[in-house]
This record gives structure tokens, C-alpha cells and sequence, in this order.
């Protein structure tokens, strides 16, 4: 009986270490995972909505740690030198939905990726930004003739207007 027992709790540090690991290299903070848009972790959440500002968003993580809800986004290649603009808006409006959703204000979200991570402060001054950007893309929205954003012929040849744009790069 005692080997069993003994077998059992070795079994239980496995799985422990195992499940660490794995969070680790997801690129996940200590705490637990509440809300996950990635099929290895289980079963894939609902998007998070936004009815007045109309923002649905499916961070890849929500991490529950100390009473605070930090959302997670994984990018899958290296790091630039700072994150890119458009990583750092789409975090915050993570950060805004999580807001919205749960009642709490999460005090800063995570970008991973494959070689490092930042952490990035939710201020007022990032949600006023967000918020902004938001109200000037509805407005874009309707807008018949908007000028390409970017000098990048990567970015054209994924952007899905391409067939359309009269102002492609390449």
C-alpha cells in the first residue's frame, strides 16, 4: 500500500512538472489560466464582446493571478527590438474587453514571443489611444477612398484587399 502511495505522488509531481513546463513555454505568467483561445490547453472560449464600442477579441490567454486578470497574446516569430504598434493595440484592446467583461482592469498584458516577452502597461493613456483608433477605423469604414497605410510589400501581399486596391506595393 505504501508503494502505491508513493507511486501516486510521484505520478502527481510528473504531471505537476509537466503542466509548468508547459506554461512556461507557452510564455504564460504564474497563475491560472481562465480563458484560452488555443486547442492544446482545452476547449476553445467564446470571443469577448463589447456591444458599445463594437470590439470582439479572442486573446490567446487570460491569466487569474493575485486578483487580477493579465491577457496574454503569442506571437510565433522573434521579437522586434520594441513590439510593433499593431501588437501593442490589439493587447489593449484585450486589456479593454477584459475590462468590460470580468469588471476588473488589468494593470498591464503580455506579448510573447518566441524569444523574449514585454509587458505592457494598460493606462489611461493607452485605452484613450485605443479608443481613438477604434472611433478613426469606423470612420475609415464608410469612407470610399482611403490611402494605404504602410510602405511594406509584405503586408500587401497578405492584405486581403489586394484584388481591389488600386495602390498595392508589389
Amino acid at each position: 500500500m505504501t508503494y502505491v502511495v508513493l507511486l501516486l505522488f510521484l505520478l502527481a509531481l510528473i504531471f505537476f512538472w509537466l503542466s509548468n513546463r508547459q506554461q512556461k513555454a507557452a510564455g504564460l505568467p504564474g497563475g491560472r489560466v481562465i480563458y484560452t483561445d488555443t486547442d492544446g490547453w482545452g476547449k476553445v472560449e467564446k470571443p469577448l464582446f463589447h456591444a458599445a464600442l463594437g470590439l470582439t477579441g479572442k486573446p490567446d490567454y487570460l491569466i487569474e493571478k493575485n486578483g487580477q486578470i493579465i491577457p496574454v497574446e503569442v506571437k510565433s516569430g522573434r521579437a522586434p527590438e520594441a513590439p510593433y504598434d499593431s501588437h501593442i493595440f490589439q493587447l489593449a484592446s484585450y486589456c479593454l474587453l477584459v475590462e468590460k467583461t470580468y469588471r476588473k482592469r488589468p494593470p498591464y498584458g503580455i506579448i510573447h514571443y518566441e524569444n523574449r516577452d514585454f509587458a505592457i502597461d494598460y493606462t489611461r493613456e493607452l485605452e484613450s489611444a485605443l479608443i481613438e483608433l477604434l472611433a478613426d477605423m469606423r470612420r475609415d469604414d464608410v469612407r470610399r477612398n482611403v490611402p494605404r497605410s504602410h510602405e511594406q510589400a509584405s503586408r500587401c501581399k497578405r492584405c486581403g484587399y489586394r484584388n481591389v486596391c488600386d495602390e498595392k506595393l508589389a
